[in-house]
C-alpha cells in the first residue's frame, strides 16, 4: 500500500474513494492516537463526527475503533454534524482533540479527514507533519480500551451562538439552502429559534448532493438565487457540505462575492466592538481600508484558515476570514464557521439590508471587483511551475507597472493602479488558482487573462 497517498493539505487529507480506503483511514487513526499520546492531555477524550456522505459513518466508526484501542474515550454525535461544532466541543469540554470525516465541498466521489487539536483551531503544519511521520513510521500504543458515548453536542453549541450574536431575528425572512449537507436542520433551526422565518430548500439527505458538489458558489445556488429574486425571503443563506463555509444571497446582488461579505460583516461588527481583522493573501484590500478608517489594522496571512486562526489569537482580532466564505469572530473558536456566520449575516441584515450596507461601503471606499480562475495542474508539478511563474515576472503585468511582488503564498503581483493578481497552487485539488482584484471588471478580466497565459507558458 502506498502511504505517500496520505497527504495533509490546506485543510486536512482529501482523496477520491479509490485512494481514501478503510485501511488508509485506519492508518490515520493510529497516527492521530500516536500524536495525542506524544503531546499528552489531561482529558483523554476525542470527539469524532462525520458529514452526510454515504461512506462517512463507516470511516468514522473505524477511526473510533483506532482511538479507543489506544486508550482514549470517544464522543460521537447521533447524526452527521458540521465541522465547527466539533471544534467548539473541543474547547467547551476541554477535549484532547476532534476528528472530522468530511471532504467538505468536494464532489461525492471524495472523502477526507480533518484533525482538530486541543486548541480548537485547524492543525498547523507541525501537527500534520507529525501525523504524516507517524503514518510512515507507525507506533503501536498498548492501553486499556476507551469508552464510546453518543451525546448531544449540537444544542450546547447553538445556545452559545445565540448568546454570542445576541440578536432577536424576529421580522426577517430567510431562505436557507443546506446543499444536502450537514447544516441541514441545524443552521435553519438555529435561525428559527432566534425568531427568523425560514424556508429550507435542498434540506434532505442526499449523499450525491443532487448530482453536483456541495460548494456554495453562484453556479451551484441557482434555486436559492431565484427564490430571493422572487421575493421568498430578504436574504438567502447556504452552507457547504460540512457547514464551515457560508454564502449569502441578496436581492440586488445575487450571490455575494466572499470579499464583499467579509467587508460588510466586519463593518457591522465594528459598530458593536473594536479590533483588527485577519485576512488571507487572496482576500480584498477593502478590509484594510475599513480597518484603518476605524483606527484598526488588517493582518495578511497565507491561504488556509489555520493561518487566520493563528493570527486571530496573536492579534486578538475581532474578525477573520477568507474570500472563499470561511469566517470566525472574537468570542468563538478560531475555526471557520458557516453556522455562526449565517446567524451574524441575518443579524446585520435586520438592522439595515446588506445591499444598503454594501452600497455605503463602496461609496466610501471605492468600487472593487474580483475574479477567480483555476487551471488544472498535476500535484507533482506545482512547485516547479510556481518557480517558473516567479522567474517570468518582469516590470509590467497586464500593461501596468508592477509596484511590488509578494511571495507570502504563491506569486502576488501588486500594480501601481491598486489592482493585483495572485497565482498559487491549490492545497486541496490538482489546480493552480488565480485571484484578481481591481476597480473595474475590465481590469480584473485582463488580469485573469494575463495570469492564465503566464501559467500556461510555465506548464
Amino acid at each position: 500500500m502506498n502511504m505517500e497517498e496520505i497527504k495533509f493539505g490546506t485543510d486536512g487529507w482529501r482523496a477520491t474513494l479509490d485512494i481514501f480506503t478503510l485501511e488508509r483511514v485506519g492508518l490515520v487513526g493510529d497516527a492521530i492516537a500516536a500524536y495525542l499520546e506524544s503531546v499528552g492531555h489531561d482529558k483523554k477524550v476525542v470527539v469524532i463526527i462525520h458529514d452526510a456522505r454515504e461512506t462517512s459513518p463507516g470511516f468514522a466508526k473505524e477511526l473510533g475503533e483506532k482511538i479507543t484501542t489506544s486508550g482514549y474515550d470517544v464522543i460521537y454525535c447521533d447524526r452527521d454534524c458540521p465541522t465547527p461544532i466539533a471544534a467548539w466541543t473541543v474547547i467547551d469540554k476541554g477535549l484532547a482533540g476532534a476528528i472530522v470525516v468530511t471532504a467538505s465541498h468536494n464532489p461525492p466521489e471524495y472523502n477526507g479527514i480533518k484533525f482538530i487539536p486541543s486548541n480548537g483551531s485547524p492543525a498547523l503544519p507541525e501537527v500534520t507533519d507529525s501525523l504524516e511521520n507517524y503514518i510512515r513510521n507507525p507506533i503501536k500504543i498498548e492501553s486499556d480500551r476507551g469508552k464510546i458515548r453518543i451525546i448531544d453536542i449540537i444544542e450546547p453549541y447553538t445556545s452559545h451562538v445565540r448568546h454570542l450574536v445576541n440578536k432577536d431575528l424576529n421580522g426577517i425572512k430567510i431562505v436557507y439552502d443546506s446543499m444536502h449537507g450537514s447544516g441541514r436542520g441545524i443552521t435553519d433551526e438555529l435561525l428559527r429559534s432566534s425568531g427568523a422565518e425560514v424556508i429550507s430548500i435542498r434540506n434532505e439527505i442526499d449523499p450525491n448532493f443532487g448530482g453536483g458538489s456541495p460548494e456554495p458558489k453562484e453556479e451551484n445556488l441557482k434555486m436559492l438565487i431565484n427564490a430571493i429574486k422572487n421575493g421568498d425571503g430578504e436574504i438567502g443563506i447556504a452552507n457547504d457540505g460540512d457547514a464551515d463555509r457560508v454564502a449569502v444571497v441578496t436581492r440586488e446582488r445575487g450571490c455575494l462575492d466572499g470579499n464583499l461579505l467579509f467587508a460588510v460583516l466586519y463593518e457591522y461588527l465594528l459598530e458593536l466592538d473594536k479590533g483588527p481583522a485577519v485576512r488571507t493573501v487572496s482576500t480584498t484590500y477593502l478590509i484594510d481600508k475599513i480597518a484603518e478608517s476605524h483606527g484598526q489594522y488588517a493582518v495578511e496571512v497565507p491561504v488556509g484558515f489555520k493561518w487566520v486562526a493563528q493570527a486571530m489569537k496573536s492579534h486578538d482580532a475581532l474578525f477573520g476570514g477568507e474570500d472563499s466564505g470561511g469566517f470566525s469572530m472574537r468570542g468563538h473558536v478560531r475555526e471557520k464557521d458557516g453556522v455562526l456566520i449565517a446567524q451574524l449575516a441575518a443579524a446585520a441584515n435586520l438592522g439595515k439590508p446588506l445591499d444598503d450596507r454594501i452600497d455605503l461601503i463602496l461609496e466610501k471606499y471605492g468600487e472593487i471587483h474580483n475574479l477567480t480562475q483555476s487551471i488544472f495542474c498535476q500535484e507533482t508539478d506545482k512547485k516547479e511551475i510556481l518557480s517558473r511563474v516567479y522567474g517570468k515576472i518582469g516590470n509590467e503585468f497586464a500593461g501596468e507597472v508592477i509596484r511590488r511582488v509578494n511571495d507570502t503564498d504563491g506569486v502576488k503581483v501588486l500594480l501601481e493602479n491598486g489592482s493585483w493578481a495572485l497565482m498559487r497552487p491549490s492545497g486541496t485539488e490538482p489546480k493552480m488558482r488565480i485571484y484578481t482584484e481591481g476597480n473595474s471588471m475590465k481590469i480584473v478580466e485582463e488580469l485573469v487573462r494575463e495570469s492564465e497565459s503566464l501559467i500556461r507558458d510555465c506548464i
